[in-house]
């Protein structure tokens, strides 16, 4: 992109700012400025303008998970099913790395933070060897697809090569950026994080398959017939990736998604629910769960709105590529941003300045025909990582990891 070409595309937008200090940079800062205003999505910034406005929801109904008595009893089918996909090279998983360690108090990425005790056990190590457990089941490799995010990339890269990725055969890791998003006030005005860049963020857990898309990276699923996909988070040690029943269970039942999900500890745990929205699958925020919903029992006295979702969905890939051709919907979160000010000075908040915008997974469920909530338990495939201590921490991790025999 030109200079002209920038500052016709920013007036257009509003923001002719972000040029103030063109002048005062190098040639290669300059150069690097440009193709971040050619690169950026403006037109999400009339969103700010809807913020703090619940979204519109449909009528929600109870959807009902696919319980653990019931997989038990088809566990043989379901494995041999999932195993010959899985064999047939039709599963890739999809990793999502691309925070921080902040709340661990580490200024690294996430996956690298050291749950052991005695001994190093990386947040990484455990997921790698997870999906080994796979490999050495189906006796062949996985494509996996690590998403990292402009704050972590080389970093990641750097600590799981050093690390020869735990054992994992290098040659089917693959790496990609997050996609970002621009950051602006409360008048939808971009903010700069330095003189010659832009102030972005992640684009939301939504935009992993965008980012894939435009990292190039659905050629390699195409050429390699991958016609499954399983995005997991980062943070939870105990989640099984590329798991065989997940996937027998998901294909037997001709869904097109599959989704792990946990009972929940009580009725207003903050996690996400299954359920229908206008008779289409969806997601409910724990924020968004009323109490005449958590309360509400079906013929047998248990509760509808109780299957808490994990962030581990199986997708079909002809589903992703059909749900991509229209545009998911914008959140806008409030976030703080630091910025600099009239006199260049960086500035970092201490409450929220603005607007960052973000797609999120619930929306691509909710573009889906059909979806399978698929029981695990809690205790063998949910100890997410968010905190040092208490709920969900560092703390609870290493006691649910020690009960599944893992050495710490």
């Amino acid at each position: 992109m030109t200079l002209s070409q920038a500052k016709d595309k920013l007036k257009k937008y509003g923001q002719e700012h972000l040029l103030k200090y063109y002048d005062q940079l190098s040639a290669p800062e300059q150069e690097a400025l440009l193709e971040q205003i050619d690169a950026t999505d403006m037109s999400v910034l009339d969103a700010c303008e809807h913020r703090g406005k619940p979204a519109g929801r449909g009528v929600i109904t109870p959807l009902t998970a696919m319980q653990l008595t019931e997989i038990e009893a088809n566990r043989e089918s379901f494995t041999a099913t999932g195993l010959e996909v899985i064999r047939a090279g039709r599963v890739g998983a999809v990793l999502l790395a691309g925070g921080m360690g902040t709340r661990l108090g580490a200024d690294d990425p996430k996956g690298t933070f050291n749950v052991g005790v005695t001994r190093d056990l990386y947040i990484f190590e455990c997921l790698f060897r997870n999906l080994l457990d796979v490999i050495r089941q189906a006796d062949t490799w996985i494509h996996l697809f690590v998403m990292t995010s402009d704050k972590n990339h080389e970093a990641t890269l750097k600590f799981l090569t050093e690390h020869d990725y735990f054992g994992y055969n290098g040659e089917y890791v693959h790496f990609f950026r997050q996609e970002m998003a621009p950051a602006a006030d409360y008048h939808g005005k971009i903010y700069l994080e330095e003189k010659g860049k832009l102030s972005t963020s992640p684009n939301g857990n939504g935009g992993w398959f965008i980012s894939m898309k435009k990292a190039g990276l659905l050629e390699l699923v195409h050429s390699e017939g991958i016609q499954w996909l399983n995005v997991f988070a980062v943070d939870n040690v105990l989640q099984r990736i590329a798991d065989p029943c997940f996937v027998g269970a998901t294909v037997q039942k001709k869904c097109v998604v599959g989704a792990k999900v946990v009972r929940k500890s009580d009725p207003h745990e903050k996690v996400g629910v299954m359920c229908l929205e206008d008779g289409r699958p969806s997601i409910v925020e724990y924020y968004e769960l009323t109490e005449e919903m958590a309360q509400a029992k079906d013929e047998n006295g248990v509760p509808v709105y109780y299957f808490g979702v994990i962030l581990n969905y199986l997708f079909s890939v002809a589903e992703l590529e059909r749900i991509m051709e229209k545009r998911l919907p914008l959140h806008v979160v409030e976030k703080k941003i630091p910025y600099l000010d009239d006199s260049g000075r960086l500035i970092k908040p201490t409450e929220p300045n603005g607007c960052k915008f973000e797609c999120l997974v619930l929306d691509m469920i909710h573009e889906m025909e059909s979806c399978l909530p698929y029981e695990v338990e809690r205790d063998r495939e949910f100890a997410p990582i968010k905190n040092m201590t208490g709920v969900d921490s560092v703390e609870s991790a290493r006691a649910l990891l020690q009960k599944n025999g893992v050495l710490l």
